[in-house]
């Protein structure tokens, strides 16, 4: 996150039956426009609406989850600039620009269509997930609520913000990161280790803020995270990657009970 991660406004409040002023910290909201260079040609990629701070790791988290970055030497540079961040990519890279293009403009308007993107993720060749790690402690996932609770520093003054924390196998936290966009707090924590040579995260746990959707178990899927929870629910197309590609998805997760949609086989107790 920025130096700034809120706002203090003046606002109206009705309480106690009137209206009365008030103040309200607000989660700050800013566009980022991507961009990769690629043999000395720049392009456009997208542009997303998140909270500033973090648009390195950001950036590259994104390509990563579209296949177009798979190792670190496949970027060459960063550069970031007021409301923009250009990746300089090396020349192994090989996608097409225009497919990425339309592929981001397509999700973000409309969603994603269900069996050609579990396909589409297949075709990006994601890591395989080895079935038999890690082996997590049920008690201990069900503590990683409250853990992922103690690190939204900024949800907690505003209430306005999406968090992604991810965690070693014995309950440690590797990192946490928060934004107004749920895809956008994966996003910088697969960037992080990206950038820290620490893909594909084999024996991590993944946890979210809120519902499990599929675009979220896809950018876990490409980054070999084998445990994904959540503290809402999934969705049915989650479930089916998840299964596919022998993840373990938990839902509903609290220090009570969880759901558990694929992968049971990795819990213990």
């Amino acid at each position: 996150m920025s130096a700034e991660e809120w706002r203090d406004l003046p606002i109206q409040r009705w309480e106690a039956g009137r209206l009365q002023p008030s103040m309200d910290s607000l989660a700050l909201e800013e566009p980022l426009e991507l961009l990769v260079r690629r043999n000395g040609v720049t392009d456009a990629v997208s542009i997303t609406m998140r909270s500033p701070g973090d648009d390195a790791a950001l950036a590259v988290g994104f390509l990563h989850g579209e296949g177009v970055v798979r190792q670190r030497s496949h970027v060459v540079d960063i550069e970031i600039d007021p409301g923009k961040v250009t990746v300089g990519l090396s020349d192994a890279c090989s996608f097409d620009i225009d497919q990425l293009k339309r592929h981001f403009y397509a999700t973000s308007s409309c969603g994603v269509c269900g069996r050609a993107s579990i396909e589409a993720i297949t075709a990006n060749e994601p890591p395989e997930i080895d079935n038999d790690v890690p082996q997590v402690s049920s008690d201990m996932l069900a503590s990683l609520a409250a853990q992922l609770k103690s690190v939204q520093e900024t949800f907690e003054k505003t209430g306005g913000l999406h968090a992604a924390a991810l965690f070693h196998s014995d309950g440690s936290l590797r990192l946490a990161c928060e934004d107004v966009g749920r895809h956008n707090a994966v996003d910088k924590v697969v960037g992080h280790l990206f950038l820290d040579a620490e893909l594909p995260a084999s024996s991590s746990i993944l946890l979210l803020s809120g519902r499990l959707a599929f675009e979220l178990v896809q950018k876990a899927a490409m980054a070999g995270i084998p445990v994904v929870a959540g503290i809402g629910a999934a969705s049915s197309l989650a479930v089916e990657l998840a299964r596919q590609r022998g993840m373990t998805l938990v839902g509903f997760l609290s220090e009570q009970r969880f759901n558990v949609y694929s992968g049971a086989w990795r819990l213990s107790g």
